[in-house]
C-alpha cells in the first residue's frame, strides 16, 4: 500500500502547498518503492498513477510556467522507467536466488537427509537452521539408523565452513553409517569416525587442529530401555522428563574431538577401517544414562547453546525450556528454534543443528 499512499499524499500535500511548491518528489518515489515490492505490472500502473496525478494539480494551481510542467513531468516519467529497470532486476535476480536455493536444498537433502519419524518404536525430529539466510547447509550433522544393536544415532559440528566443511560432513556420516550396522559398541563406533576423519585430514593436508569435529553418538534399544552414549567434546544432550527440570546429560570425562587421533601417538599406528585401536583418551568411552518412558533427549550443536542475545549473554537451554510444555519431538524443536529466534532477535552466528528422540509410554 506504500505507493499507493504516497501518491495521495502527494496530492494533498501539492493541493494544500501554495503556488510554486511541488510534490513531484512523492509520485516519483511512489514508483521507485513498487519497483523492488510488486510485479512489473503494478509498477507500471504506479508509475501511470504518478503521472496522472500531477495533472489536476497543475490545472487546478497552475505553475511556475510551461517549462517548469513539462520538467516536472519528465522527471517523474524518467522516474518511472527506471523503476520498471529496477524491477526488471529484482525479479531476475530472485529467480536465480530461488534456483540456488533448491539447487542447495537439493544437496542438502542428498547429503544430509531428515531422519524418518519413527525409529524402532522411538519418536524422532530434527531441523537444521543455516547462520545465513541463504545457505541451507554448512558443518552441522545428523544421523538416524536402525541398526542390529538397536537405535544409533550421531549429531556433530564439523569444524570450519563452506565446501571444506561439507566435505567433513560427508566422510564424517559415510563412516557413521557403516560402522553403525558393523561395531558391536558405541567406542568402536567413535573410533571408525575418528579414523576416518583423520584419514581424510592426512590426505588433504590439513593440520589435525584444524580439521576435527565434535560429535555426541548414542544407542537405545528399540523401545529406549537402554541408553548409551559417547560424547567426543560436543554439547552434552538435554533430557526432559515430563514434570522434571530439564537435565544435562553429561559424561563422566572429556574427551578430545573426532579427528585428533594424530595428535596421539599411541593411537596413530593403526588408521585403518578396523578400529581396534584404543580410544583417544579414557574418558571417550561410552556411559549408560537414563531415559525414562515418555521422556524426550535434544540433542544439538552449539548454535543452540552458544546462542547471544543483543546484551553478548548466552542462551541457557536447561533454563530456558524449564516448564515450557510439548507434545512431541517436533513440537519440542518448534519451541526450541522460537526461543533460539526470540534470544538472538533470529540474528544467529553459527548453524543450528537439532534432533529429538522421545520414548514411548
Amino acid at each position: 500500500m506504500l505507493p499507493a499512499l504516497l501518491i495521495v499524499f502527494g496530492l494533498a500535500v501539492d493541493l494544500a502547498m501554495p503556488p510554486g511548491y511541488s510534490a513531484a518528489p512523492l509520485f516519483a518515489a511512489a514508483a521507485l518503492v513498487a519497483a523492488p515490492l510488486s510485479s512489473l505490472r503494478v509498477t507500471i500502473w504506479t508509475g501511470v498513477a504518478a503521472c496522472l496525478a500531477m495533472l489536476p494539480v497543475q490545472v487546478l494551481q497552475g505553475s511556475g510556467g510551461p517549462l517548469e510542467a513539462a520538467t516536472e513531468k519528465a522527471t517523474v516519467l524518467t522516474v518511472a522507467g527506471l523503476a520498471v529497470l529496477i524491477n526488471r532486476v529484482v525479479m531476475l535476480g530472485d529467480r536465480r536466488l530461488a534456483s540456488a536455493r533448491g539447487i542447495a536444498e537439493a544437496a542438502q537433502r542428498a547429503v544430509l537427509p531428515f531422519p524418518a519419524p519413527r525409529a524402532g518404536r522411538l519418536g524422532v525430529a530434527a531441523r537444521y537452521m543455516a547462520a545465513q539466510a541463504d545457505a541451507r547447509i554448512g558443518g552441522d550433522l545428523f544421523a538416524v539408523q536402525n541398526t542390529p544393536y538397536g537405535v544409533r544415532l550421531v549429531i556433530g559440528d564439523v569444524r570450519g565452513k563452506g565446501t571444506d566443511a561439507i566435505d567433513s560432513v560427508v566422510v564424517v556420516l559415510g563412516a557413521f553409517r557403516e560402522a553403525a550396522e558393523k561395531e558391536p559398541d558405541l567406542e568402536g563406533v567413535a573410533r571408525r569416525l575418528d579414523h576416518a576423519l583423520s584419514r581424510e585430514g592426512a590426505r588433504r593436508g590439513i593440520d589435525a587442529v584444524e580439521g576435527f569435529a565434535t560429535a555426541v553418538l548414542a544407542e537405545m534399544s528399540d523401545g529406549g530401555e537402554k541408553l548409551r552414549l559417547v560424547n567426543r567434546g560436543h554439547p552434552d544432550p538435554l533430557l526432559l522428563c515430563p514434570g522434571q527440570s530439564p537435565r544435562l546429560l553429561e559424561p563422566g570425562g572429556r574427551a578430545l574431538p573426532l579427528g585428533l587421533i594424530r595428535l596421539h601417538p599411541r593411537d596413530s599406528g593403526d588408521s585403518g577401517d578396523s578400529g581396534d585401536s584404543g580410544p583417544a583418551d579414557e574418558s571417550g568411552r561410552s556411559y549408560a544414562a537414563e531415559f525414562p518412558p515418555g521422556a524426550t533427549l535434544l540433542f544439538y550443536t552449539d548454535g543452540l547453546s552458544e546462542a547471544r542475545d543483543a546484551y553478548g549473554v548466552f542462551l541457557d537451554p536447561v533454563e530456558q525450556l524449564r516448564d515450557r510444555p510439548f507434545t512431541g519431538p517436533d513440537d519440542l524443536l518448534d519451541l526450541v528454534i522460537d526461543t533460539i529466534g526470540r534470544h538472538t532477535g533470529s540474528e544467529t552466528a553459527d548453524d543450528t543443528a537439532l534432533l529429538a528422540v522421545t520414548r514411548p509410554v
